[in-house]
């Protein structure tokens, strides 16, 4: 079994930092659409306008943001966008119309999408350039852990139904944000980079990183796939029994928590994170190819293909993870990492904007054929990623240098 704790010292303080929220995050993730329709009383359509019109506000923020963590230094920018989630989450509590609530939301996409940026550029001061990805890796682990654990809590508080018990989901993970923030302030403080006089956002100039990013972002189409696409998939076009739709859940939860560490140990370069996204774009076709064969009339077919599917889906998202978190951090200039992974993190957004739209038009209107689609568009993309990648190191002057942790605070 990999070793699930990553060394001592920051990375393990990075990782209890993950954790701290991550719990908190998981029992809000399984509660919060009830939440707004039973307690807030919103209706689902304007639920759903509303976190789309956030993240597109948090996507545009999240590198001006990641700007400011280079600047400013990003412990202290990550510790306040922290904070500023705390405060979001925690007006959820006293949110009952629309206009208040598209308000809290557009903070809360706001300080994530920033707080994504200001972390990395946080650990690519504090954790040396050769043991970034395995870092990641271990935080990704930890994240999985934190969101079951979450989860199994936000479940019980489904069974109970009452509104005291929502709002005290709700509550636990505005404090988990807080007790993030004081973890996050026993990391040694990073250097801020000065910048230069009159200089803009050079990443939106950067058109190689720009094709890296879009490339990247069909692969993480794969993301709604569990939340919605195969929830949708399994209801409407397959024999398979509703509680599937849960056990596939914590089958992906449980070998990402076991495995990221371990997948992520070949990934060491450019080179090898290409080879990765190249095999995570074959397996994710014969995933789809797989997901297609459950549509059969019986139960045990479609419960064994969704099954087999399901392994193979989350072996390709471990090696898609690696590939992508390397790409992102060795492209990336010195001084700028917050900046661009700013940039690189709107895929994350707009696949998660744009994905169930697309993935339900595919899988629910066209069936077989859909999945087949989407796992050719993927695999084309992955293939493509390494050499826009070799494009994009080659107009790098140099290597950017592993940042040096600031003395003192």
């Amino acid at each position: 079994m990999p070793n699930l704790l990553p060394p001592p010292g920051p990375q393990r303080t990075l990782s209890l930092a993950q954790l701290s929220n991550s719990v908190g995050d998981g029992a809000y993730y399984v509660t919060s659409a009830l939440y707004f329709t039973h307690v807030v009383g919103l209706a689902p359509a304007r639920i759903g306008l509303g976190l789309t019109v956030a993240w597109a506000v948090g996507s545009v923020v999240g590198v001006p943001l990641g700007r400011i963590a280079d600047r400013r230094g990003p412990r202290g920018t990550a510790v306040l966008l922290t904070l500023t989630t705390a405060v979001a989450v925690a007006s959820f509590l006293v949110v009952r119309d629309f206009a208040l609530f598209l308000a809290a939301a557009c903070l809360y996409a706001t300080a994530q999408s920033g707080l994504a940026a200001a972390r990395q550029a946080l650990l690519s001061g504090l954790v040396a350039r050769e043991e970034r990805t395995g870092a990641l890796a271990h935080l990704q682990s930890t994240l999985n852990a934190g969101l079951a654990v979450g989860a199994a809590l936000g479940g019980l508080a489904l069974s109970a139904g009452t509104t005291a018990v929502y709002l005290a989901v709700f509550a636990v993970d505005a404090v988990s944000f807080l007790l993030c923030a004081l973890v996050l302030l026993r990391l040694p403080a990073v250097a801020a980079v000065p910048g230069e006089p009159g200089a803009k956002l050079e990443v939106l100039r950067d058109r190689p990183y720009a094709v890296v990013t879009l490339l990247n972002t069909v692969l993480l189409l794969r993301m709604p796939l569990l939340s919605l696409g195969l929830p949708l998939w399994i209801t409407e076009r397959t024999q398979a029994p509703e509680w599937l739709v849960s056990a596939l859940f914590v089958l992906n939860t449980g070998a990402v928590m076991l495995f990221q560490v371990r997948t992520a140990r070949s990934v060491t370069g450019i080179p090898t994170a290409a080879r990765a996204l190249r095999r995570s774009g074959a397996l994710m076709l014969l995933t789809c190819a797989v997901f297609a064969l459950s549509a059969v009339d019986s139960p045990w077919g479609a419960v064994t293909a969704l099954a087999g599917g399901s392994v193979l889906l989350v072996a390709a998202e471990m090696l898609h993870s690696a590939g992508s978190w390397q790409l992102a951090f060795d492209l990336a200039p010195a001084g700028r990492i917050g900046e661009y992974q700013g940039f690189f993190g709107t895929g994350v957004t707009v696949a998660r904007t744009l994905g169930p739209l697309l993935l339900t038009a595919l899988l629910v209107g066209w069936g077989p054929a859909g999945w087949l689609l989407l796992g050719g568009a993927v695999l084309a993309a992955s293939y493509a990623l390494g050499p826009v990648a070799r494009w994009a190191a080659g107009t790098r002057r140099e290597p950017a240098p592993a940042a040096v942790p600031a003395q003192g605070v």
